[in-house]
């Protein structure tokens, strides 16, 4: 693997600021020497979050956490959104962001990359994994096995298991396709799914027609509205748009599911002090136990608990990114 520390240029730097609203927010110094006293840390924190979904309001939906947060850490805490994944990782490097929320390859990427503590990672209904999805609209073209429904959603080739692998024969036939697809930084958008294509023979740069999208809500309304044949996304990310779109699970088909991806976490710089980055992540941990704080977390990233991290659990994306040379 390769574990190599890019140095932060001067431009990525600069894009790092460009992507995040940072007003009203201090940011930390450097790392100091060894022969020099440790910086004391910040008057203020900033907590990045990502854009799981289209959702304009997320530092709103985030307002009762970084509430909590301030409460408990005795100074403020700003929620910010960056523009992509990749966005909020250099805002940690660059000093920018001292807490994030971020998917697994990011939070892999903040502690190889800047140095980043790894402190939580996320359950949601017991699980501390999840697959990616493949789906479609046109089930008689992927689906070898009829379709079944659960819960009023809508499964084939044994996607219904809930569990990947499944159904990964059947996506050869992308070959050709419109096929909604997530930036590079996303693992189930991206990833997982192209891995999955790339070891069943299918070129993943003009074997099909790619749409970009820039989140799993867009990737499932692509498919829904017919502007692509196939989307990938998080599992299930069809519950995002039911609200709006009450047929979605029977338009929306899930015909495949990558192998199983850890889940999301919480990074904190290492420019934060022990004591600070321990407190952070207790008050977080046990906010996740309460019931304002588990409805809290269910409403910016469908959290159901927040468990100490295992980092080493990540290494397993690093090296799937590290296959489509993404690293």
């Amino acid at each position: 693997m390769n574990t190599r520390r890019p140095r932060l240029t001067a431009a990525l730097a600069t894009a790092a600021l460009a992507t995040i609203a940072l007003a009203g927010c201090s940011g930390t110094a450097g790392a100091s020497s060894d022969s020099a006293a440790p910086a004391a840390d910040p008057s203020s924190l900033v907590l990045a979050l990502v854009p799981s979904q289209d959702q304009a309001n997320l530092v709103d939906t985030a307002k009762p956490l970084t509430d909590m947060l301030t409460e408990k850490l005795g100074i403020p805490v700003t929620g910010v959104v960056s523009k992509d994944y990749q966005a909020a990782v250099e805002a940690m490097g660059a000093g920018q962001a001292q807490i994030g929320f971020l998917p697994s390859l990011q939070l892999w990427q903040a502690n190889d990359r800047y140095g980043a503590s790894v402190v939580l990672q996320t359950e949601r209904n017991g699980n501390i994994t999840y697959s990616g999805q493949f789906m479609t609209n046109d089930p008689d073209k992927y689906c070898e096995t009829p379709v079944v429904e659960r819960d009023g959603r809508s499964f084939c080739n044994g996607a219904d298991a809930l569990q990947g692998p499944a159904g990964l024969d059947s996506i050869t036939r992308i070959a050709g396709a419109k096929v909604a697809v997530l930036g590079p930084g996303s693992p189930a958008g991206y990833i997982y799914p192209m891995l999955a294509l790339k070891e069943a023979g299918v070129d993943i740069d003009s074997g099909f027609q790619k749409v970009p999208v820039t989140a799993n809500d867009a990737s499932v309304l692509a498919v829904y509205n017919g502007d692509a044949e196939v989307g990938f996304s998080f599992w299930d990310a069809r519950t995002l748009v039911a609200k709006d779109k009450a047929d979605v699970g029977q338009k929306v088909v899930v015909f495949g599911l990558t192998n199983e991806i850890p889940n999301d976490g919480v990074a904190v710089s290492k420019d934060l002090s022990p004591a600070l980055r321990e407190k952070i992540s207790t008050a977080l941990a046990d906010y996740s136990t309460t019931d304002e704080g588990s409805a809290a977390l269910k409403a910016v990233y469908s959290i159901t608990k927040l468990a100490p991290a295992d980092p080493s659990s990540l290494d397993v994306v690093a090296r799937a990114a590290q296959e489509l040379g993404l690293q």
